[in-house]
């Protein structure tokens, strides 16, 4: 026991496939962030609902809590989405979920994952920590990334 007799808690974290049920916390983070901002936020459920039928993806969850998720397009093996809920960030879920998409497309064959994300934002950072090389730009300015995630 801890001091002053109280029982240390474990908390239990997963990473799971997603499901409809989750679209609803799934929003609420994303609506959540700091960065990256949706116009229309009340389409999630219309813009990802292929994905969680697809089974790519994921939610990271601590005591039945969902604190982030990350998409990964099995089809073109792009990273579509890697959000993690504010007020849980800097805990390594980001990492543990980018890099569950990544071996997700990896099972599915694809030699190396590609994402973009706005320039010069803290994900851009976060890609560039994380070993992601900028390849180019889309039309619209984002910086495209790619990643060798297959041996």
């Amino acid at each position: 026991m801890a001091a002053g007799g109280h029982r240390r808690r474990h908390r239990k974290a997963v990473i799971r496939t997603a499901g409809r049920g989750d679209l609803r916390r799934i929003g609420e983070i994303r609506g959540a962030v700091r960065e990256n901002r949706l116009a229309h936020p009340e389409r999630i459920a219309a813009d990802v609902g292929w994905l969680i039928d697809d089974g790519g993806f994921l939610v990271f969850e601590v005591d039945g809590t969902v604190q982030g998720f990350a998409a990964a397009d099995r089809r073109n093996g792009s990273i579509f989405a890697l959000f993690v809920d504010p007020d849980f960030e800097g805990r390594g879920i980001g990492r543990a979920l980018l890099a569950a998409a990544c071996a997700r497309l990896a099972a599915k064959g694809h030699a190396k994952a590609a994402l973009t994300t706005g320039h010069g934002t803290r994900a851009e950072r976060f890609y560039r920590r994380g070993g992601w090389t900028a390849t180019g730009l889309t039309d619209d300015g984002q910086v495209i990334f790619e990643k060798r995630i297959a041996a």
